[in-house]
């Protein structure tokens, strides 16, 4: 789960088929009863049907942790990140960085680093197409060092400038889950 929406797909599919939860959170749920091999595969097919995917095996979890972290904090988190992302990943999923790159890298085939600046662009877009804000309000919100660094960033990954991008309204932004 990657979304606030998904979240209260989850809450629903879960009431609907009779489950107790004490968490729904970004990737994970927890439920309060034991359940059975056909109440798992019904729970997997239920949620399939709405689009998410039942992960159950430990690797795919820890990588869904990572992303969750990472979505977390350049979605929805306002405060700077105080250290940095290896020593902030390390701290908040309790695993040593090195691995988490490796695994991260092994099974997505590309960096924790990738996937974060390619969130931070994604959110630098949303920001950039809702017209509320400048671009040196824009870097700053989004931590960058300055404009210049925030227009390198965004012209290597999306190949425009952050203003020409703007000046193309109908560009389509890509959904969280996709990035």
């Amino acid at each position: 789960m990657v979304c606030i929406r998904c979240k209260i797909v989850v809450k629903e599919e879960l009431t609907k088929l009779g489950l107790h939860y004490t968490v729904v959170e970004l990737g994970e749920a927890e439920i309060i009863e034991n359940i059975s091999t056909e109440q798992h595969e019904l729970i997997r097919s239920t949620l399939l049907k709405s689009g998410l995917e039942l992960i159950d095996d430990k690797r795919s979890i820890l990588i869904q942790k990572i992303k969750n972290v990472i979505i977390d904090l350049v979605h929805y988190s306002e405060e700077p990140l105080t250290m940095n992302l290896s020593v902030y990943l390390s701290w908040q999923l309790h695993y040593d960085y090195t691995y988490l790159a490796n695994l991260f890298s092994e099974v997505q085939g590309g960096t924790i680093e990738k996937f974060f600046i390619a969130h931070k662009i994604e959110r630098v877009k949303e920001l950039l197409v809702y017209k509320e804000l400048n671009l040196t309000e824009i870097a700053h919100k989004m931590h960058y060092s300055s404009v210049a660094h925030l227009s390198t960033q965004f012209k290597k990954v999306t190949g425009l400038t952050p203003s020409h991008f703007k000046q193309l309204r109908n560009k389509k932004r890509s959904m969280l889950e996709d990035v």
